[in-house]
């Protein structure tokens, strides 16, 4: 169960930190993709995204604070797991709460993703980090079940 916390919490952790070298990455994303077989679309969006990026640094690099405050967001709620990983049945709410953010992803996308401009085949990349995230959390809130359960047989048997 900590490790498939562990994960989690890396991923997310993870997702955060990419978040703060935008242009960098969106420059090795659109070179790759120029590399490998990329469908027309998707090669477009990604020119787009780059180009979009690039641009708003370079007129109004304050915008990117905003991504700066997702990234630090990302950590923060990593963080958060440090309860679950010590007592997990006292923490499961983290997990739940959690799980209910990886739910909620899948309407934001689908509800803001047309309103942005987002390409649908986006917006389904969008989601399934929501989807794939939840995965883990419900193996560890399966866990926290098992074991919440077998320290109420413990009290039991000791009572």
């Amino acid at each position: 169960m900590r490790r498939w916390l562990w994960i989690f919490i890396v991923c997310l952790a993870l997702s955060g930190l990419t978040a703060f070298p935008l242009h960098a990455e969106s420059t090795l994303l659109v070179d790759a993709a120029h590399r490998l077989p990329t469908p027309g679309p998707v090669l477009d969006w990604l020119e787009r995204i780059h180009t979009g990026i690039t641009e708003t640094d370079q007129r109004y690099p304050f915008l990117a604070y905003g991504t700066d405050w997702l990234a630090f967001a990302h950590l923060v709620i990593a963080g958060a797991f440090w309860g679950p990983l010590r007592d997990p049945v006292r923490n499961v709410f983290v997990v739940r709460w959690a799980l209910g953010a990886c739910a909620g992803i899948v309407p934001l996308a689908l509800i803001c993703g047309p309103v942005r401009g987002i390409p649908f085949f986006w917006s389904c990349v969008d989601m399934s980090f929501g989807i794939v995230g939840a995965v883990p959390l419900l193996i560890v809130l399966r866990g926290i079940k098992r074991l919440d359960a077998a320290r109420a047989a413990a009290a039991v048997a000791t009572a």
